[in-house]
């Protein structure tokens, strides 16, 4: 597989965690030779870019609001133009960012304002960002989409956590309908699901419900990196549309009592 993707280019959005689940998959790829177009929200991306070369992988990287239309626009035409083409789009943006945190907030006494903010971020993002680098997929007949979606929203659900599923939700909907109209055109479209993962981000609540998923413990970010690395590979060119959970089989179980 490794072999295979030596010399794609890859851009992976949501990269400015240290910890995170865009940096792990920023390495896995990079480790397999593929070159790295990162973004995230603040400037720390820089930090991330800095690393990933120190690592020996060939990276760039700039800070980008992706819930703007036209900045999501000129990064995607930046990116392109950087190495000539992207054949690898994660679309990995969302929850926290901007230097603000999801609301967590009962449907009765969410805003508008708060609404729009998850759906933007969680979801806006990736429909902005794929729509600006997929014509270029279409014209060469080649590219891999790979979306980290969450199991709430799509397997489970979480109280204040309404605009963050329907996002979560709308972004596996967006997969299916997006692998069709590009089915016949060398391009997958596929998500991953991730369940309780051990990242910089994880609240105290979430670090002791891990506890009780049937393997016994949170995921790692480098086993999602893992998974989209084969989805994003030349050997998933037979699936598309589908979406992977990631939870240590905690989504099977119905009663999570102690």
């Amino acid at each position: 597989m490794f072999r295979a993707m030596a010399g794609q280019v890859a851009l992976v959005s949501g990269a400015g965690s240290e910890r995170g689940i865009g940096m792990a998959i920023a390495r896995r790829l990079g480790a397999a030779g593929v070159k790295l177009i990162v973004t995230a929200s603040s400037a720390r991306i820089a930090e991330r870019v800095a690393e990933l070369r120190a690592a020996g992988c060939e990276a760039e990287g700039r800070a980008v609001d992706l819930t703007d239309e036209a900045q999501t626009q000129a990064f995607a035409d930046w990116a392109e133009a950087r190495w000539g083409q992207i054949d690898i789009l994660v679309n990995n943006a969302g929850m926290t960012m901007l230097g603000s945190v999801e609301p967590m907030v009962e449907v009765a006494k969410m805003s508008l304002a708060e609404w729009n903010l998850s759906i933007s971020r969680n979801l806006t993002t990736a429909f902005l960002l794929t729509r600006a680098v997929l014509p270029s997929m279409q014209q060469r007949g080649y590219g891999r989409v790979v979306h980290v979606s969450s199991v709430t929203g799509t397997r489970v659900g979480n109280p204040c956590e309404a605009g963050y599923s329907a996002a979560k939700a709308g972004m596996v909907g967006l997969n299916l309908s997006l692998a069709l109209e590009v089915a016949g055109q060398g391009i997958t479209v596929n998500s991953v699901a991730p369940g309780w993962i051990a990242t910089a981000a994880t609240l105290p609540e979430e670090a002791r419900a891990a506890a009780y998923v049937p393997v016994g413990r949170a995921g790692h970010p480098e086993e999602v990196a893992a998974a989209v690395a084969f989805l994003a590979s030349p050997e998933a060119s037979y699936i598309t549309g589908e979406a992977l959970v990631i939870d240590g089989g905690n989504s099977l179980i119905e009663n999570k009592a102690p």
